[in-house]
C-alpha cells in the first residue's frame, strides 16, 4: 500500500459517533502538502477507491457513514459507480468548485438515483442553496475558513433539509458553540484535547480496576494471585474476564470453577492484554465511545510499530503507552493524576508527560497520522527510517483487530442470548 489512510470521526452534539471521513495522502509524496488538484493520470488511479474497494467501508466506520472524496475527473469517468462500489454507507464528498463543471454536475444525479449519498465541500457558490439541498445530503464547512461566519448564516435556514458538517473544531468551547445547530456533526481535535484542570471523584469500582492496572503496570512480575483477589471484587470485571476466556474455548471445553482458576488458565501475559483492554472500556463507559476505540487503535497501531522502531522486546509498553494516551480524558482529571492512578511504568509516564524517549517517537507519529497531518507524519518516518507500506500496513491491521475484537464480542454475546432463552424453556 503505497498511500496513507487514516478515518476521522464526526459527532453529533451529544459526542455520538454517526460518521468517518477517509483521509489519504499519495505516501510518495514525502514532506508534500495534500493537494487537491492533482494531474488527470494520478486522478484516473484513483488508489482510495481501489483500496475501498477490496477492503469495504466496514473496518474503517462500521455501521455510520463513510466519507469519500470524488474528484471531479473521477465523476467525469464514472467513479465510484463504474467501480461497483456498493452505495450502502458510501457518501461522495464533491468539492465546491466541481459543481461549475456541468458535466460532472450532470453525474451526481446518476450516483444518486443508484443509492450513494452526496455530499459538498464548501459553500456551493455555483448553485443554489434551494438547489443544493435537493442534490446533497450533506454540506461540510470548514470552522477556520475565513469565510465560515457568513456562510454559516447562509445554511442556518436550510439545516432542516440539508445536514451541515462543521469540521477543524478546534476545542470544548467552539463544539460547545456550534452545536446547538439542528443535526448537525463536527469534527476536529476536541474529543482529544488533554484536561488541563478540574478534579473529579473516581467510582469505587473504578478505583479497584486502576488497582488492577497498577498491578499489572509493576515491572516486576505480576502476582496472579493478587490480580484474581482484585478482580473477584468487582463483578463486571469478573463477567469479563470469564468472556475473555470463553472467547478462547468456544467448545467450553475448559471448565472454569473460580476466578483464580481463571486467572491460572490464562497466564500473566494474557491476563495483562485482558485486562488493559477491559479495564479501559470499562473506564470509558460515560466517555464517548469513540474515545474507548481511539485508545484501541492506537495501542494496537503502537505494538505493530515496534518492529519498524527495532523496539520488539518494548511491543508491550507501546501497547500500554497508546491505550493510556487518552486516559486524561477518559478519567477526566489532568493527564500527570491520570498517570498517577494507574502506575504506569517511567518509561510511559516519560513518554506521556514530557514527550521523550523512544516510546514518544512512537506515539508522536500514530498522532500526527490519525489527524491525517501528512507533513508531520512524512517528517518522522524520515526521521525514523520507517516506509509507507510498514506505516499505512500496521495502521491497517489495527483496524482490523479493533473490528475483529467486537464482532467477537457481537458473537459471544449472541451465543449467552442463545443459551438464556434455551435455559428458559
Amino acid at each position: 500500500m503505497r498511500f496513507f489512510i487514516s478515518a476521522v470521526p464526526f459527532f453529533d452534539a451529544n459526542m455520538v459517533v454517526h460518521a468517518y471521513q477517509m483521509m489519504t495522502q499519495d505516501g510518495n509524496k514525502l514532506m508534500g502538502a495534500v493537494d487537491d488538484y492533482r494531474m488527470l493520470g494520478g486522478e484516473l488511479l484513483a488508489p482510495e477507491l481501489e483500496f475501498l474497494r477490496e477492503v469495504g467501508t466496514e473496518p474503517f466506520a462500521g455501521e455510520n457513514d463513510f466519507f469519500v472524496k470524488i474528484s471531479k475527473y473521477q465523476l467525469l469517468v464514472g467513479m465510484p459507480l463504474s467501480m461497483q462500489i456498493p452505495p450502502e454507507r458510501l457518501v461522495c464528498v464533491i468539492h465546491k468548485d466541481t459543481l461549475s463543471d456541468n458535466a460532472a454536475s450532470a453525474k451526481l444525479s446518476i450516483l444518486k438515483r443508484k443509492g450513494y449519498k452526496l455530499a459538498v465541500d464548501g459553500y456551493p457558490q455555483a448553485i443554489s442553496m434551494d438547489t443544493a439541498v435537493k442534490v446533497f445530503d450533506y454540506i461540510l464547512l470548514s470552522s477556520d475558513d475565513i469565510n465560515f461566519q457568513t456562510e454559516l448564516k447562509e445554511i442556518r435556514p436550510y439545516i432542516f433539509k440539508i445536514r451541515l458538517v462543521i469540521t477543524n473544531v478546534p476545542d470544548m468551547e467552539s463544539f460547545k458553540k456550534y452545536s446547538g445547530a439542528r443535526g448537525v456533526l463536527l469534527s476536529g481535535n476536541f474529543y482529544s484535547k488533554p484536561i488541563t484542570k478540574g478534579n473529579v471523584d473516581i467510582s469505587p469500582l473504578k478505583i479497584n480496576a486502576l488497582n488492577l492496572l497498577g498491578k499489572i503496570n509493576d515491572e516486576d512480575s505480576l502476582d496472579l494471585g493478587e490480580a484474581a483477589a482484585i478482580i473477584e471484587r468487582d463483578p463486571a470485571l469478573s463477567i469479563s474476564l470469564l468472556r475473555f476466556i470463553n472467547l478462547m474455548n468456544p467448545d467450553r471445553s475448559r471448565k472454569i470453577d473460580s476466578i483464580r482458576n481463571a486467572v491460572a488458565i490464562l497466564g500473566q501475559k494474557e491476563v495483562k492484554k485482558w485486562a488493559s483492554i477491559a479495564i479501559s472500556v470499562g473506564m470509558g463507559e460515560d466517555r464517548p465511545s469513540e474515545i474507548t476505540r481511539l485508545s484501541l487503535i492506537r495501542a494496537k497501531f503502537a505494538e505493530n510499530l515496534a518492529p519498524a522502531f527495532e523496539m520488539a522486546l518494548k511491543s508491550g509498553a507501546l501497547f500500554m503507552a497508546g491505550l493510556f494516551s487518552l486516559l486524561d480524558v477518559i478519567l477526566q482529571m489532568p493527564l500527570e493524576k491520570a498517570i498517577d492512578e494507574v502506575a504506569a511504568s517511567a518509561e510511559i509516564r516519560t513518554a506521556l508527560l514530557d514527550r521523550k524517549g523512544q516510546i514518544s517517537e512512537v506515539l508522536s507519529l500514530i498522532f500526527a497520522y490519525e489527524h491525517a497531518d501528512w507533513y508531520t507524519t512524512s517528517i518522522l518516518m524520515v526521521k525514523n527510517g520507517i516506509n509507507v507500506e510498514q506505516l499505512s500496513q500496521a495502521f491497517l491491521d489495527a483496524l482490523l483487530w479493533y473490528r475483529h475484537l467486537l464482532d467477537a464480542i457481537a458473537e459471544e454475546d449472541d451465543n449467552e442470548a442463545i443459551t438464556d432463552a434455551n435455559s428458559e424453556t
